[in-house]
């Protein structure tokens, strides 16, 4: 099953004149226009390899990472290790103090229909290309993507918590999230980790464009290369791994902004109520409230009018998508199917790449946009919990995109993994 192996990381250099915290950035899929503006300042961001500037952007990263590798700006550390990696946060409206614990390695990239790495979620395809451009170019991982495995006996956690107490890096990230990183260099302590993951799946949470950006990689090199092993370094990826029985695992809610809709309010309006029982509501901040833990219910804000909005049980059965029941039960297969294809006209394939329609966290900031006219309509969703992940990826069939948000997010310049040959070995 999974084969995992230590890394030989690149690190900053100890000695630059900044703070771990004045080095990190958010991952290019959240970092905001305006976030990207103020890193760039920073010539040493890692925001300068993950989300490079410019009109050719990977080749900038390559010359970057070249540049950073001869003036010793990123130092590989000399010895292969597993990076154990815990974030403690918050969540709005909670005292309590979560810690989702984790390690950072190195994971052979599997090709999906290998049934190793499991994936959840359909992808962007533009977002997929620029991935894979950056690792043709640059070599280097500069973000680890977030897989789960299983451990319900906690069994790896003890020599976890016993490396954090040893922190190579403490910050604070853009989330108020507290980062903490060490490494284990013990072969002994690493060979439990591998041994560990040798007879399991991976269930990919987040991070689904930067692996396919792998897989894509892989596939050219081994078409390039028809005598090679296996083991060379382009067939790895960098992977953040996370325990899927910790009750520290948290999934956020990802609603859907649509800038315009291709019909008038008033008759969008009126084809809902084909398929939902739609209820205006008067406080609109009151939405999230009112459709948590409810199936197959959602918030629609529009022209400044909220409304509760649930499917009539009985239309499910026209939900006539070529997936699994598992699929078809979630709430997001739902509004896709019955607001966006059956309503909007908008047909599956296309709903990807659909101009206009976003994808925000943020409740406020979704009222806000359609209140300042820079959205017509907002889908409020509730969160997908991690058992129907589970079904999903058992059944070997995907979620529409952007369907899960595992918070908090990991961030990026910590710890750097290169594919390159000879750093690699």
């Amino acid at each position: 099953m999974a084969e995992i192996l230590p890394i030989k990381g690149f690190r900053y250099n100890p000695k630059l004149p900044f703070s771990i915290d004045a080095l990190t950035s958010p991952l290019f899929d959240v970092v905001s226009i305006k976030q990207r503006q103020a890193l760039y300042r920073n010539s040493y961001n890692s925001i300068h390899l993950s989300v490079p500037p410019g009109p050719a952007p990977a080749e900038s990263a390559k010359r970057t990472v070249e540049h950073w590798k001869r003036a010793e700006i990123l130092l590989q550390d000399p010895l292969p290790g597993i990076y154990v990696y815990y974030q403690y946060f918050r969540l709005p409206g909670s005292e309590k103090e979560y810690i989702r614990k984790g390690f950072m390695c190195h994971i052979k990239a599997y090709a999906w229909e290998e049934n190793v790495v499991l994936r959840h979620e359909n992808t962007i395809p533009a977002a997929v290309n620029d991935r894979i451009e950056l690792l043709e170019q640059t070599k280097l991982q500069t973000s680890a993507t977030h897989g789960l495995y299983e451990d319900p006996d906690f069994s790896l956690e003890q020599y976890m918590d016993e490396s954090i107490t040893s922190p190579l890096y403490e910050s604070e990230d853009y989330q108020g999230v507290r980062d903490v990183l060490s490494v284990i260099h013990d072969a002994v302590v690493i060979q439990k980790f591998v041994d560990h993951l040798k007879d399991q799946q991976v269930l990919l949470a987040d991070g689904h464009h930067r692996y396919e950006g792998s897989l894509a990689y892989r596939k050219k090199m081994m078409a390039l290369h028809p005598d090679a092993t296996g083991n060379e370094a382009f067939n790895y990826h960098l992977m953040y791994l996370t325990n899927a029985d910790s009750d520290d695992l948290r999934i956020l809610p990802t609603h859907r902004l649509l800038e315009q809709l291709p019909i008038s309010s008033e008759e969008f309006l009126g084809k809902l109520e084909e398929y939902f029982t739609v209820k205006p509501i008067e406080d609109s901040f009151s939405l999230t409230d009112l459709i948590v833990g409810k199936k197959w219910a959602f918030g629609v804000y529009i022209d400044g009018q909220a409304y509760k909005i649930i499917l009539k049980p009985e239309v499910h059965a026209q939900l006539n998508w070529p997936v699994p029941q598992e699929v078809k039960d979630l709430d997001l297969t739902v509004l896709h199917f019955f607001v966006f294809e059956q309503i909007l006209k908008v047909n599956q394939e296309e709903q990807r790449t659909y101009p206009g329609l976003s994808y925000i966290r943020s409740f406020t900031e979704c009222i806000t946009k359609v209140d300042s006219g820079q959205a017509q309509v907002a889908f409020i969703t509730n969160e997908v919990k991690m058992q129907e992940v589970r079904k999903v990826c058992a059944s070997g069939a995907v979620m529409p995109q952007k369907s899960t948000f595992f918070y908090p997010k990991v961030i990026c310049g910590f710890l750097f993994s290169s594919i390159e040959e000879n750093e690699f070995r």
